[in-house]
């Protein structure tokens, strides 16, 4: 080939390439809803985390910029994780390290920036909860950790975490102070009772006269919805079939999604951050999440959301080939009409999608013949042990203290999964047979039928630290 000729081949080639990289930044920021199309991996750079997968079509919510570095991701990150790490009392604070003293550790690990641990489009080194640092990263900060505790002495650091006792920014489970208040604890408390449930389901029912529904005569035939509507706790003149449907010509038959919001912003704001509906929560305009907005009522409006709801099928969990294109909404769970908030909710809607061990063992499980004896009347209300019991449990309301609410965002205590263990496992069981069991992979997939082959070692050390 002549040297023109190749000489022309690398500009063009260089001009495609350029080309490329601008299209791609601009689709990123601008120009994304041009490619909400089946092939987005070819606009992918690399596959996305677990936790992000659901949102990779909306680029912007995390590349605010085009141009923009480490500090703008930061934001970003912030933007949605903010909140959970205050309430986790993160004990790798950035402030840690913004301290000059920490300036040395900065070198090995810029543990300001939530991207120095968890960089997205790297599937290749990318493990559990999204980090991408190798296994060991402990070390970087912590090699003389045997100086200060004789008990780590021979430890490999690639177990700080994976031997059950350390989480990176939510260590409440673990610290030691908690972990002696817990010493010698029994496997089973003597009369085992969600804490949380226990004032809750003994509230007396109000009996009531429901109103007459109003919707259009003209409008359908709803015999049945309608007496699903009246055995219901939303069969009261203010929230009647207007409130959701629509009042005159506005009347709907199918409201939006998100219509629930504007009564149950609590649980809405948990639900929106979680996986079941965080695709909700992309507004389309600046490419904004709940945790930004001012406003959750604008999400109600269908035109300002860039995602649809999030379906089975999208996931990468195991899910019933029956349940794949069945939207992720309000209704996915509590029904339309009839509002359930029992065990059809809290079991059947969950089993109902999701195919994985520990799902289709629970049915088997000591848990569940829990259940079925609170229901025969043989243990007191709040004795059973549902999907919802441990991964959305209802805890008490920061902003309404006495007020026991569901925890709607099901992500929230699960990973770490120690998380469970303060607002969860201590109500039934003693602090060492909880993380003997959440530390074994076997018995968490059989849905915790049988013992632990696994023994976590922290209450003696931190009996062991106090003696010496």
């Amino acid at each position: 080939m002549k040297k023109g000729v190749k000489g022309g081949v690398k500009k063009v080639t260089l001009f495609y390439s350029l080309l490329t990289i601008v299209v791609l930044a601009m689709a990123g920021i601008w120009g994304y809803e041009l490619f909400v199309q089946p092939e987005k991996e070819t606009f992918l750079i690399g596959k996305t985390s677990d936790g992000h997968h659901q949102i990779e079509l909306a680029c912007g919510t995390c590349h605010q910029s085009p141009f923009g570095g480490g500090e703008v991701l930061q934001d970003a990150c912030m933007g949605c994780h903010a909140k959970e790490l205050k309430a986790a009392h993160d004990s790798h604070p950035k402030s840690k390290f913004t301290d000059p003293r920490n300036a040395d550790r900065l070198e090995q690990i810029d543990a300001r920036y939530c991207i120095a641990c968890h960089r997205e489009h790297q599937p290749d080194i990318t493990r559990e909860m999204g980090v991408t640092l190798a296994t060991d990263f402990c070390v970087a900060c912590h090699l003389d950790i045997a100086e200060d505790r004789p008990s780590h002495e021979g430890m490999e650091f690639d177990t700080c975490a994976s031997a059950g006792c350390h989480n990176f920014h939510d260590n409440r489970a673990l610290y030691e102070d908690f972990l002696l208040q817990h010493v010698d604890e029994p496997d089973f408390a003597a009369q085992p009772v969600i804490a949380a449930l226990k004032d809750y389901v003994n509230q007396p029912v109000v009996k009531k006269v429901a109103p007459q529904p109003d919707y259009p005569e003209q409008s359908f035939q709803v015999g049945e919805i309608e007496q699903e509507w009246l055995h219901s706790a939303h069969a009261t003149e203010e929230s009647n079939c207007s409130a959701c449907h629509g009042e005159g010509e506005a009347f709907t038959a199918q409201p939006d999604p998100l219509v629930c919001v504007d009564c149950h912003q609590p649980q809405a704001q948990g639900f929106l951050i979680g996986k079941h509906g965080m695709r909700l929560a992309i507004k389309r305009d600046t490419v904004e999440s709940f945790p930004l907005n001012a406003s959750v009522k604008s999400l109600m409006k269908p035109e300002q959301r860039l995602l649809t709801p999030m379906t089975p099928e999208q996931g990468r969990l195991p899910f019933k080939a029956e349940s794949h294109g069945a939207e992720l909404t309000c209704n996915s769970c509590h029904g339309a009409h009839e509002y359930t908030l029992g065990v059809s909710a809290s079991v059947d809607a969950c089993m109902g999608c999701h195919d994985d061990e520990h799902t289709n063992q629970y049915k088997a499980s000591p848990h569940y013949a829990l259940v079925l004896r609170e229901a025969a009347g043989e243990l007191p209300a709040g004795s059973g042990v549902t999907c919802a019991t441990c991964h959305m449990p209802k805890l008490e309301s920061e902003a309404e203290p006495g007020v026991f609410r569901t925890l709607h965002n099901q992500n929230d205590n699960l990973r770490p999964n120690e998380k469970m263990i303060r607002t969860v496992c201590l109500d039934c069981h003693g602090l060492q047979f909880a993380l003997d069991a959440l530390a074994d992979p076997a018995l968490i997939d059989n849905n915790f039928q049988g013992q632990s082959k696994v023994s976590i070692d922290s209450i003696k050390m931190a009996i062991q630290r106090v003696k010496e």
